[in-house]
């Protein structure tokens, strides 16, 4: 970024100095004019130049603006893209917080286990931030092929692949950093496969709810309860009956 921003202040430079040179070469003529034995054929070759340099500095500043127009039109279109992978991405989440519910509006599936599911649903968004990280830079091929490593060490990511490679290669093939994106994973993916078969993708199962140390059974809770009700109501009744 600090390159661009100097590299973009030197050609701001460079076209304030040939500006200023265009503005003052009249002022410098003319003084040269004032002066004796000035030889108006060289002047007239002189200006013949400045009229070559001006057309080039014209088309240096019309290609300027068409590069500026460029950036511009690439950067409405990246703002595009991200909006649409953002508004994709809130889907997904939505479909998390209830699976059952969402998950028939994409279609039927062959994944049974609903926890195969949610592995399915969130190995989509790991791939799509790092589609997204890689296309804008951020993350770069290093970081990548780690990512995808360990993505696809375990059984969960190598199913993912395997069902979604189809899409992905129709959705992001058309661009030649797409197509160079999709040559990573396929790499990192077959270099996994060549490594051995996947670790297990098991889940734990919930631990029993166990009673913190010290803590009464429940049937001595509600005798305690009981004998403090019915000493309250006797002392009520001995107190009255004073009275």
């Amino acid at each position: 970024m600090a390159r661009r921003v100097g590299r973009a202040l030197g050609l701001v430079a460079v076209a304030a100095a040939v500006l200023a040179a265009l503005l003052l070469s009249p002022f410098v003529l003319q003084d040269v004019a004032g002066s004796k034995g000035v030889d108006w054929n060289r002047l007239s070759q002189i200006g013949a130049a400045y009229g070559f340099t001006s057309a080039i500095v014209s088309a240096l500043a019309l290609a300027g603006v068409a590069g500026s127009l460029i950036v511009q039109n690439r950067q409405a279109r990246a703002e595009q893209v991200q909006g649409i992978r953002s508004y994709y991405l809130e889907l997904v989440r939505l479909e998390l917080e209830d699976m059952a519910l969402y998950q028939p509006v994409w279609g039927d599936t062959d994944i049974a286990d609903p926890h195969e599911r949610k592995r399915h649903v969130y190995a989509d968004l790991m791939m799509n931030y790092a589609w997204m990280g890689y296309e804008i830079r951020t993350i770069r091929e290093p970081l990548l092929r780690d990512m995808l490593s360990g993505m696809f060490t375990g059984e969960a990511g190598r199913h993912y692949w395997s069902r979604a490679r189809t899409s992905w290669t129709a959705s992001s093939s058309g661009s030649r950093i797409g197509r160079r994106f999709l040559a990573i994973v396929g790499e990192e993916h077959a270099r996994a496969v060549a490594a051995g078969p996947p670790t297990r993708s098991a889940v734990a199962p919930s631990p029993p709810d166990v009673p913190a140390a010290g803590a009464a059974p429940v049937w001595w809770t509600a005798a305690g309860a009981l004998i403090g009700l019915g000493t309250s109501l006797a002392l009520g009744s001995l107190l009255r009956s004073r009275r």
